[in-house]
């Protein structure tokens, strides 16, 4: 990895007037303003489509993408909306958050608008139809529309995966089946462009794979019996999360289904391996979420309301990503981190990940203190599920605080760092500075942290389901030319231009 900056920005997180960030002005406008900043990379959440609860790691798809971000006036431009058909209708009323509900309501009727003005017999559109690449996630769109969103294990006849009974279905309704495919053809044409712009500005994106799939999803519906360790009526016998940790005394129950690896390896892992090469040719770089997972799972008993009894199981480990050893792929290797996982981790070559604000307990031997790390890792001031830095120093204890303090002069003396501390405002911008300097080769940030916004920045409460969630947008003057010019500094001071 060359020396290098980025910024943590969910395309839902980007200003629109239509109620989430799109693939629109907004999206070209922060590639600009990447460039002005002197960073190179732009990480992004998963781009699939979301479903309950709104966390873009719970999709109804591994593969298909999210309809919200589709730009309505990139799509008016094209000749296939009126702007009165979408400028009017009320996509909420606080654009500071994401109205899911009100999304779910009107983003569909707008996109069938601009379908039904779409030019069929369009050489790129018959040519997408022909590879037939989503055409399992339309007709799954198109059932659950059929069945008023309900859950796939609720449709009755179409619950388990029938070809002749699905067939049917399709023919039966065939234009919502196109429809759903339009979603995915119009989203790619935005994506492509924005991408060939971003790399005319020197940026490049960062991806994420989600470790696992929804209960409610196409993989789900179609090839649990390929994928998934079930029982004996066809049920996920197990369900995903973590043990009790920092974020939750009862710990984390997913609720996903998890994998069948024995039954994965006989396959040669070639679905996982169709996802890497999904993910690799949409994005510049890849970020392996819960990359402990391939390592060891943690598997919880079917019908558990916690995550407290569960039991960690054996997973593949480094064998899973044999041939990928040389991609742009990072681990996401948060969590604890035995002798296994560091293993798996040097036997493919990936960088991990390193999280300043876990760096201030007081410990020498911390692996998230700079000093004790090397190159080879993308370090962040805090992920999509941590505090903002602001919020972290600022809920500080006074013993935290002063351990932080003492730690926090240390490692800037170590990294060449003027420490300013009079405030916790000066505290947060030493820590960022410290993040520049740092010895890992990349380093990405969430835009809150350069801010300093408060918990109301917060992208996501672990275990918790609630509106704040995934919700929180930037404003048009978030972006201002004297944040732009400081990051440049700083990544021309750092080494990181």
């Amino acid at each position: 990895m060359q020396r290098s900056a980025g910024i943590l920005m969910p395309i839902s997180c980007l200003p629109s007037p239509y109620g989430i960030g799109t693939l629109g002005k907004a999206a070209y406008r922060f590639v600009d303003f990447l460039c002005g900043s002197g960073c190179k990379i732009w990480q992004v959440l998963p781009l699939q489509p979301t479903s309950y609860g709104d966390s873009p790691y719970s999709s109804f798809s591994a593969f298909a993408l999210n309809h919200y971000f589709i730009d309505l006036d990139m799509l008016c431009a094209d000749g296939l909306l009126k702007q009165e058909e979408y400028a009017s209708l009320d996509w909420g009323n606080d654009p500071a958050r994401v109205d899911y509900g009100k999304l779910y309501m009107l983003r569909v009727p707008v996109l069938k608008k601009a379908f039904a003005r779409f030019d069929r017999a369009d050489t790129a559109w018959l040519k997408f139809l022909s590879e037939g690449k989503y055409y399992d996630y339309a007709l799954f769109m198109s059932l659950k529309e059929h069945f008023h969103g309900a859950s796939c294990e609720q449709w009755g006849e179409y619950s388990e995966y029938d070809g002749e009974k699905v067939s049917a279905f399709a023919r039966a309704h065939e234009e919502s089946v196109l429809f759903w495919q339009f979603t995915q053809f119009a989203f790619l044409r935005q994506w492509n462009e924005l991408k060939e712009y971003a790399h005319g500005r020197g940026v490049e994106i960062m991806g994420d794979i989600p470790f696992y799939v929804a209960r409610d999803s196409v993989e789900m519906w179609k090839h649990k019996r390929e994928l998934f360790l079930l029982d004996e009526k066809g049920a996920p016998a197990a369900q995903a999360g973590v043990p009790p940790d920092a974020f939750s005394e009862t710990g984390q129950l997913w609720g996903n289904p998890v994998y069948d690896w024995a039954k994965m390896k006989r396959g040669g892992y070639s679905w996982w391996h169709k996802r890497l090469n999904e993910g690799l040719a949409l994005y510049d770089w890849l970020r392996i979420d819960h990359f402990l997972g391939v390592v060891r799972y943690y598997a919880i008993p079917a019908g558990e309301q916690d995550a407290r009894r569960g039991e960690w199981r054996k997973g593949p480990g480094a064998e899973l990503f044999r041939g990928y050893e040389d991609q742009k792929i990072v681990a996401e290797d948060l969590g604890v981190i035995t002798d296994e996982v560091r293993a798996a981790i040097k036997e493919t070559g990936y960088p991990g990940m390193k999280i300043l604000q876990h760096a201030f307990d007081g410990s020498r031997d911390n692996e998230h203190r700079p000093t004790n790390y090397t190159e080879n890792f993308v370090a962040y001031t805090g992920t999509h599920d941590n505090e903002t830095l602001y919020t972290r120093v600022s809920k500080m204890t006074k013993s935290e605080y002063s351990t932080l303090l003492t730690v926090l002069k240390e490692e800037c003396r170590a990294a060449g760092v003027f420490p300013r501390c009079h405030t916790v405002e000066a505290t947060c911008r030493t820590i960022f500075r410290l993040l520049y300097a740092c010895p890992a080769s990349m380093i990405v940030f969430p835009l809150q942290d350069a801010l300093l916004i408060g918990e109301e920045g917060r992208l996501n409460a672990p275990s918790l389901v609630t509106g704040m969630n995934w919700s929180y947008r930037f404003k048009e003057a978030d972006f201002t030319a004297t944040l732009r010019r400081r990051l440049a500094r700083l990544a021309k001071s750092s080494g990181r231009k």
